[in-house]
């Protein structure tokens, strides 16, 4: 049996997902909680296997919900079921451990094979989410970091790749070694990169270097 617990504001939500889910051989509800704090202590208490979160919530809402569930359970999960895709729900509830992703416009069957598919490992995203993600990705492909970068810091990210210290960028900048770090600071910063050697080879690799 799959052990699932249901978190849901609206108790007519619920109730149907309860009543649906419950005919299923191989499902039992095992807790129903209103709000994030509250499955967040059921979670705990009945160990289920699979949490249906819904987001907007009064007290905690399900991406902190979510995160906490997955810091004090060991691999949850949690499928989030909600009427919104935006942005500032869809990222967060994922980065904070969110296992699939469905929309409260999905059919009753949809979210029953979305449980079983959890349990087997296999997470389920609703077609706009993979749309959003994908295009997502292809933004930052298409993104050059280095666009952001002051025509100074590209003048230091040259010297950077040419193998120049910070005293000898100093030198020939005419500035200060504090100005010159702060510039590398900038510059690892803006281009999303560790170190001197990150950086010349992003500087090679964009044709930043004449």
């Amino acid at each position: 049996m799959i052990r699932v617990m249901i978190v849901d504001d609206h108790e007519m939500v619920r109730m149907g997902l309860a009543s649906y889910l419950s005919v299923m051989p191989d499902i039992t509800i095992v807790a129903e909680a209103a709000n994030g704090l509250e499955a967040v202590r059921l979670a705990q208490e009945t160990q289920p296997d699979v949490i249906l979160m819904d987001l907007v919530m009064d007290v905690m809402d399900g991406i902190e919900a979510t995160k906490e569930i997955c810091r004090v359970m060991e691999n949850p999960k949690i499928i989030v079921l909600t009427s919104f895709i935006d942005d500032d729900k869809l990222y967060p509830v994922l980065e904070a451990g969110a296992f699939s992703y469905l929309l409260k416009t999905s059919k009753a069957h949809e979210i029953a094979e979305a449980v079983r598919a959890a349990m087997k490992g296999e997470p389920v995203l609703e077609a706009k989410v993979t749309g959003k993600m994908l295009s997502k990705m292809r933004r930052a492909e298409e993104s050059k970091p280095h666009e952001s970068l002051t025509a100074r810091e590209i003048e230091v990210l040259r010297l950077i790749a040419e193998g120049k210290t910070n005293q000898e960028i100093a030198d020939l900048l005419h500035i200060t070694v504090k100005t010159v770090k702060t510039h590398v600071t900038h510059i690892f910063s803006k281009l999303e990169v560790e170190d001197r050697t990150q950086a010349a080879i992003y500087a090679h690799r964009n044709r930043l270097v004449p």
